[in-house]
């Protein structure tokens, strides 16, 4: 049976055991509704309020400014949807054009309701460079939403600055932070924003479970209509199990952060350095500022899509940009975003290492990518 090496984490990542653990007791035995008034509910509304406590921890949040939801895309919905409904006037919003397609796509939704949104473009780089923010917003600019760390190319983003830049305009700022949270340091009072989405399967976390982070003071109309959890502002039965699990998840990844960081720093820098010394013509994208373990590599004339097929025929899962698009074999909006090269663009690939990989995984898909693209 061949050896199987999952390195497109950036898609998603491995449950950590110990959130797997902390998950079971809730779905069998404390499983009782959090909203209920009696004994049996006071366990899971206990379990709430202490994952609440550890994530707000982990960004530098207070625990009232986290709500949960279930995940990146529901948070980014929330934010774009919600806050351009509750505006009479109409004022634009401003994004970027190489953001995840759950912005993009709510962004082109409140469009068609008559909602202005203006897009600011990345240099080659993948970077959002201030300057050109500055140069795009008004006075009438209602929300602002940039990326805090950019799902194909890894690049992140200034986010003190362009929040600071938004707010001095009167805007609010909203960032995904989906591919950066549990894998970089984050402090959303250092950084000023007033929005941000994660979601608890890009850092070994359970799937379906997220969270949005709302600066207090600032009001944001919910989304969904039902019932009164998450102080009225997110209806829907809170999925315990998950949320605890995605607490527990983060706080083990936040408390081994730098050690995570180099290790899966060590395994870049290794599977950068051996393909190298095999001659094999690549180039990288995303600039000098990436997330660690995220590789955007480009091979002249090369296809992509194949490339991916044999990785996988040889027990490796890669992927070819953003894995929610992977249906669509067009050049990627992110690639086109940063002008690569059609040739380029065509035959790149994204490999994104996470913890549980190994020095020998980095060996096999350095001789396996050699093999394919040779």
């Amino acid at each position: 049976m061949k050896h199987f090496i999952y390195a497109d984490n950036a898609a998603t990542s491995k449950l950590d055991l110990e959130a797997f653990k902390a998950m079971e007791s809730w779905f069998l035995d404390r499983y009782g509704n959090a909203s209920q008034p009696y004994t049996f509910s006071r366990e899971p509304k206990k379990a709430l309020t202490e994952s609440r406590s550890i994530i707000a921890e982990c960004i530098g949040a207070d625990p009232e400014e986290i709500y949960f939801t279930s995940g990146g895309t529901e948070s980014d919905n929330w934010v774009i949807k919600s806050s351009a409904f509750s505006d009479a006037e109409h004022r634009a919003m401003i994004t970027s054009s190489f953001e995840h397609h759950a912005v993009l796509n709510s962004c082109a939704f409140i469009e068609r309701l008559g909602f202005p949104v203006a897009f600011v473009q990345p240099n080659e780089e993948g970077q959002i460079l201030p300057e050109k923010l500055n140069g795009l917003i008004t006075e009438s600019t209602r929300l602002v939403s940039i990326m805090f760390a950019n799902n194909e190319i890894g690049s992140i983003q200034p986010i003190k600055d362009l929040c600071d830049i938004s707010h001095q305009h009167g805007a609010l700022f909203h960032t995904d932070a989906v591919q950066a949270v549990g894998h970089i340091h984050v402090n959303v009072h250092d950084l000023g924003v007033d929005f941000l989405s994660a979601s608890a399967h890009k850092f070994n976390g359970p799937k379906g479970i997220g969270f949005l982070y709302i600066r207090r003071g600032v009001d944001l109309p919910p989304l969904l209509d039902g019932g009164a959890q998450e102080k009225h502002h997110r209806a829907g039965t809170e999925n315990i199990a998950s949320i605890v699990g995605m607490a527990v998840a983060l706080k083990q990844n936040c408390r081994s952060l730098i050690g995570i960081q180099e290790h899966v720093m060590s395994l870049e820098n290794s599977l950068l350095t051996k393909l190298k010394e095999t001659g094999l013509s690549f180039s990288r994208n995303g600039g000098k500022n990436t997330l660690p373990g995220l590789l955007s590599l480009s091979f002249p004339s090369k296809d992509g899509e194949a490339i991916l097929h044999r990785m996988d025929l040889a027990g490796i899962s890669i992927s070819t940009g953003a894995a929610c698009d992977s249906v669509n074999t067009k050049i990627s909006h992110v690639l086109q975003a940063i002008r690569l090269d059609e040739g380029l663009a065509r035959g790149t690939i994204r490999i994104s290492l996470g913890k549980n990989n190994t020095e020998e995984d980095v060996d096999q898909i350095v001789t396996a990518l050699v093999r394919i693209v040779s």
